[in-house]
């Protein structure tokens, strides 16, 4: 998977979880993949001060893209 398609892939399972995100008034933006293999997000909005945002960033987010790019090894959310 080049580059290219492998940013695609996890924009598309991004844009699979985003709903639910912004439903709580949070939101999610992809910040850079590093080797193929590790994802830097940011989470927004209501999703910064969360108490429950590292289990969404594991439980959701990471699950959801290792779905579309199994090749992902972390997915690690940058602070603001």
């Amino acid at each position: 998977m080049t580059g290219a398609e492998l940013r695609k892939s996890i924009e598309k399972a991004l844009d699979e979880i985003r709903p639910f995100l912004q439903n709580d008034g949070g939101d999610i933006e992809l910040i850079d993949i590093k080797d193929n293999k590790h994802v830097k997000v940011q989470l927004m909005g209501t999703c910064v001060g969360c108490s429950v945002n590292q289990m969404t960033l594991k439980s959701g987010v990471e699950m959801t893209i290792k779905k579309h790019a199994p090749q992902i090894e972390t997915v690690i959310n940058i602070e603001a």
